[in-house]
């Protein structure tokens, strides 16, 4: 509650409900499922006394429009600021410090999220994901639709020191690599031919390799068979390779039934 206290009030002097009771109400519901103001509102009526336990509610249950009106006003940046503080207290009293396995980054677009239209840019959302804790540590907005800007400018805000950080092709790029190597982590970032030289030399390398061990699975499901064979190759055995900071050697899923890989 103190931190949420520290977002800025921005409705008049006549506003009713405190805004701190109404961020931690918004956030329990949403936690609970909620989707909606008439969600969360609901949410609140329906367990008036044991919230009472946490909150005043002085004024009684607010309405689906007393939370649609707060949401509207409030300063995102703001918000969000309070949300990763809340989250770095909520490791600290789990005991968990800061994140220390896999850091998985990835860009999803908001649904029902854009402006009036512009239907075709709904806004994308940045977020980094503890896979061991199975929280969310930080998110970010990717303005004009940045996700590498956006990345970038997330990693700079995270103690990521000794994790392995996961990303898609995307984010295969020596600067999001450098970056990485800055914080004293590792990375494993997908490879498509969007990275053209760095893929074709892949692509050559496991060739003249011929042979190589793999790790392979099957997997029995809707009347099929799926066989997967990963196999990696070490930075030594790696020929014709662009420059890529930090690059130690390049794996290969290949599901041969489907002629995926």
């Amino acid at each position: 509650m103190s931190i949420l206290r520290e977002v800025r009030d921005p409705r008049d002097i006549n506003a009713r409900h405190n805004l701190a009771e109404l961020l931690f109400l918004a956030l329990a519901a949403t936690l609970c499922g909620a989707k909606s103001c008439v969600d969360i509102a609901e949410f609140v009526e329906g367990r008036e006394d044991d919230l009472k336990e946490i909150v005043e509610l002085k004024h009684g249950c607010p309405s689906h429009d007393t939370f649609s009106r707060v949401f509207r006003l409030l300063d995102p940046q703001e918000l969000s600021s309070a949300l990763s503080a809340f989250m770095s207290a909520l490791r600290r009293e789990l005991g968990l410090g800061p994140p220390r396995g896999v850091v998985a980054i990835d860009g999803k677009a908001l649904r029902r999220g854009y402006e009036k239209g512009r239907a075709f840019m709904p806004p994308l959302m940045v977020s980094a994901w503890d896979a061991e804790t199975r929280l969310a540590i930080a998110a970010t907005r990717a303005l004009a639709s940045d996700e590498v800007g956006a990345t970038l400018a997330l990693l700079k805000s995270l103690d990521l020191k000794g994790c392995t950080v996961t990303a898609d092709a995307l984010h295969c790029r020596p600067d999001t690599a450098q970056a990485l190597i800055a914080q004293k982590a590792h990375y494993a970032f997908g490879l498509k031919a969007n990275r053209g030289r760095l893929f074709a030399a892949a692509e050559k390398s496991f060739a003249a390799a011929g042979e190589i061990a793999c790790f392979e699975t099957r997997d029995t499901a809707h009347g099929r068979t799926e066989v997967r064979r990963a196999s990696i190759l070490p930075l030594a055995k790696l020929k014709d390779l662009p420059v890529f900071p930090g690059l130690k050697a390049i794996g290969r899923n290949r599901s041969p039934a489907h002629g995926r890989q």
